[in-house]
């Protein structure tokens, strides 16, 4: 990889169901950095995927379960919302007020990915469904049409253990390889690494969040551009089973609802 990259945002204006996403980057890459070249890496909102995909829920839809309900009672949440989470989850393992520390597609992450932020009043957004999957489909897009060879990764806001705020992270890979694998490599001493590996996608997504934002800034896109790295067709992000995580390990011992 290179030394040095270069970030551009895109603002898209609202993204609505049924939205082609390529076009809306299309047209503001062109505004913004010239369009799309050879190596460009574009990162992606989940949210604004999601919608565009129609995967959004109006909550005065949502009968809530009694699970639901007793679980909102003890975080002190909607029920409404809890419902959608234990629908979107695979396990739920804890929680606080205001959220449930869940198990999706071999992630531990709040609320299952649902999320009421940037959706219309009143609604919630799961994540999508395959964002692999989405990834591939929106980078076969712009290929046809720019004639570009891109990655794309679909991005999401995380936070981590013990630290206060949220970063990016990569949900969905098209085009790169996420997470390179640097152990046999030796330290500045000589030392082999036995256990680093990189992660190489969530660190492109949480340079792209820098001028995406949280917000309202309406820049649910972001092109990283001058990295280097190298485009193939290759999907996924390589996870690790629940038994190896270090945090997971702990959440493991306690009783899940």
């Amino acid at each position: 990889m290179n030394r040095s990259f270069e970030v551009y945002g895109l603002s898209t204006g609202i993204i609505t169901v049924d939205d082609s996403i390529s076009d809306h980057v299309i047209a503001s890459a062109k505004q913004s950095c010239n369009g799309f070249n050879d190596g460009d890496i574009l990162v992606l909102a989940e949210t604004a995927v999601a919608t565009a995909e129609g995967n959004v829920i109006t909550l005065s839809t949502i009968t809530p379960s009694r699970q639901a309900q007793e679980l909102a009672i003890h975080y002190k949440m909607d029920p409404r919302l809890v419902e959608v989470v234990l629908t979107e989850s695979d396990s739920v393992v804890g929680g606080i007020p205001g959220f449930l520390l869940c198990m999706k597609h071999g992630t531990l992450l709040p609320n299952a990915g649902v999320d009421a932020s940037n959706a219309p009043l009143g609604c919630v957004t799961p994540l999508p469904k395959n964002p692999d999957n989405s990834a591939l489909t929106i980078k076969h897009a712009i290929e046809a049409k720019t004639g570009a060879r891109i990655g794309v990764i679909i991005a999401d806001s995380r936070t981590h253990a013990m630290r206060l705020g949220c970063s990016g992270v990569a949900i969905g890979s098209a085009g790169i390889t996420a997470v390179i694998d640097d152990r046999g490599r030796s330290d500045l001493f000589g030392r082999k690494l036995e256990v680093t590996k990189r992660a190489v996608a969530d660190n492109i997504a949480s340079a792209a969040e820098l001028v995406m934002g949280e917000a309202d800034e309406c820049i649910p896109a972001a092109i990283i551009r001058g990295l280097g790295m190298p485009i193939g067709d290759q999907t996924g992000i390589e996870t690790i089973a629940a038994e190896e995580c270090l945090f997971m390990g702990v959440f493991r011992k306690n009783e899940k609802f």
